[in-house]
């Protein structure tokens, strides 16, 4: 059986384990709804990847629950236009 030669300090074994940690994955935002999404994946929110509509969110909804979904995504695209409008290449312009 393998002993060591001599024990290991504190130090050495804590900067040995330093970089043992869970990273946050990267995030990119949705184009549709602005929600922070996993890359290459596709949004649960709005149900769209890279601009396409993939996946239709409010088929597997209740009435009430699609009324509200689809009146938070027309808030979403009106403050999504106001913002453009206000950029700096929207004044350019």
């Amino acid at each position: 059986m393998a002993v060591p030669k001599k024990r290991t300090t504190k130090s050495s074994r804590n900067q040995r384990r330093m970089h043992i940690y869970l990273k946050t994955p990267a995030t990119t935002t949705c184009i549709k709804c602005g929600k922070p999404v996993l890359g290459h994946t596709v949004c649960k929110n709005c149900g769209f990847y890279k601009g396409v509509e993939v996946i239709d969110v409010m088929k597997k909804l209740t009435k009430k629950e699609q009324k509200q979904k689809s009146k938070e995504i027309e808030n979403q695209e009106t403050e999504k236009k106001t913002n453009d409008s206000l950029s700096m290449e929207g004044l350019s312009k």
